[in-house]
């Protein structure tokens, strides 16, 4: 009605129309001028086991949990992602803005391993998460439970003077007498050689470290070659790291001889793997093959290689700089043009187009199957192809790419 009383059209014959309300649009400040993360933290009274399929519809701080979903969606633009591969997981990290205790903080990894994985791939969650500098990597690492179940034999106690080396192996130590953190490969080569030794005296009756004589370190001893160098190293840290934290009173290693491990002379390889991979057709093969063949690059300088550090007709290593031979320089150039015409976006650095939406390479470049480099790379020499990307996420192109990007 007007206000004049009169009825101008019929009662539910008009229907206002919704408005939708407009999303705001996505914030494209840096990270570091943005409010997140917060600064503060929400303590828990209790811990408990958290169930997502409990968890929130929605989250308790929407403009985080929009913020994670855009990042998510650049971040999958960069790197090629596919439509699926972006959607589930922008869904991952809405659903782990919805559990957080204290709404805006860095995500945990051990939140993320709570997500199905046959619904949600962790990784790409945990990559978005990476580069954007809100993961909270609380995870273990996996030589930690590697120990545990090596030392699991061992009595209580010498299974806990075990643990205080570890440690200092792990972390390394600032108290006297200093120590740096050492590599896990040889972290894992010293407790292999120094656990065997340590069950024999178990079984003699043994039950503390702090019983070993120097004949307990005789007897557990090989009688001679690189077992017997290793062995003696071991239980020299052992001991040497123990005595020093004051947990047993003498180190029956002193004055120990166990010689040094045995140096043998390196055998001739097959030249004819050799001279196929560097007369091969493949620009990835044959760029892999002159490098090694030409100027000896070791496996980790291969992989570490960046595309700055090949100029002025040279390879620019963290150690020394060696001038290209005219092999390489050509081998090179082959594969770089092969590599402009394959991708054309220098960031989309995926091993094809058919694998795009299974695999791709890290923002840094580096190869993910780092452990069985060189088996993949004894492999390629021989056979000129590797392994399927879905069983060990590596080829030859992704190799290459990560060598040379």
């Amino acid at each position: 009605m007007n206000q004049h009383g009169q009825q101008l059209h019929f009662v539910g014959m008009v229907w206002r129309q919704r408005r939708v309300a407009r999303r705001p649009e996505p914030d494209t400040r840096p990270w570091k001028h943005r409010p997140y993360p917060v600064a503060h933290e929400q303590l828990t009274l209790m811990q408990m086991p958290r169930d997502i399929s409990r968890a929130r519809t929605q989250p308790p701080d929407p403009n985080f949990a929009r913020l994670l979903e855009d990042t998510a969606k650049e971040h999958g633009l960069r790197h090629g992602w596919s439509k699926t591969r972006t959607t589930t997981t922008r869904q991952g990290l809405r659903i782990l803005a919805c559990i957080q205790d204290t709404p805006g903080a860095p995500i945990k990894a051990s939140d993320v391993e709570l997500l199905n994985p046959a619904a949600f791939n962790r990784q790409p969650i945990l990559d978005v998460l990476r580069a954007s500098g809100l993961l909270q990597d609380d995870r273990l690492p996996s030589i930690v439970a590697w120990f545990s179940r090596k030392v699991a034999s061992l009595p209580e106690a010498m299974a806990t003077e075990f643990e205080i080396w570890f440690n200092v192996l792990l972390h390394g130590s600032t108290k006297v007498p200093r120590a740096r953190a050492k590599a896990y490969a040889t972290i894992k080569a010293r407790v292999r050689s120094a656990v065997p030794a340590a069950a024999l005296w178990a079984a003699s009756g043994r039950a503390s470290l702090r019983e070993i004589t120097r004949e307990d370190i005789d007897s557990a001893l090989p009688d001679q070659g690189s077992e017997r160098a290793l062995t003696g190293t071991a239980l020299r840290s052992l001991f040497r790291t123990l005595k020093a934290r004051r947990v047993v009173f003498v180190n029956p290693t002193t004055h120990t001889k166990t010689g040094r491990p045995e140096s043998r002379i390196p055998m001739p390889i097959d030249e004819a793997p050799m001279l196929a991979a560097l007369g091969s057709d493949s620009p990835a093969r044959a760029a892999l093959a002159t490098l090694i063949g030409y100027h000896a690059l070791r496996s980790d300088e291969v992989r570490a290689l960046q595309l700055t550090a090949v100029r002025d007709g040279k390879i620019h290593l963290p150690d020394r700089k060696i001038p290209l031979a005219p092999e390489v320089r050509n081998s090179l150039s082959a594969w770089l043009d092969y590599r402009t015409r394959k991708w054309p976006k220098p960031s989309t650095l995926t091993c094809s187009s058919a694998s795009r939406a299974r695999f791709e390479l890290p923002k840094s470049a580096t190869c993910g199957s780092l452990k069985t480099w060189a088996c993949h790379l004894r492999h390629f020499a021989k056979t000129g192809s590797f392994t399927r990307p879905e069983q060990q996420k590596t080829c030859a192109d992704c190799v290459t790419s990560s060598a040379l990007a």
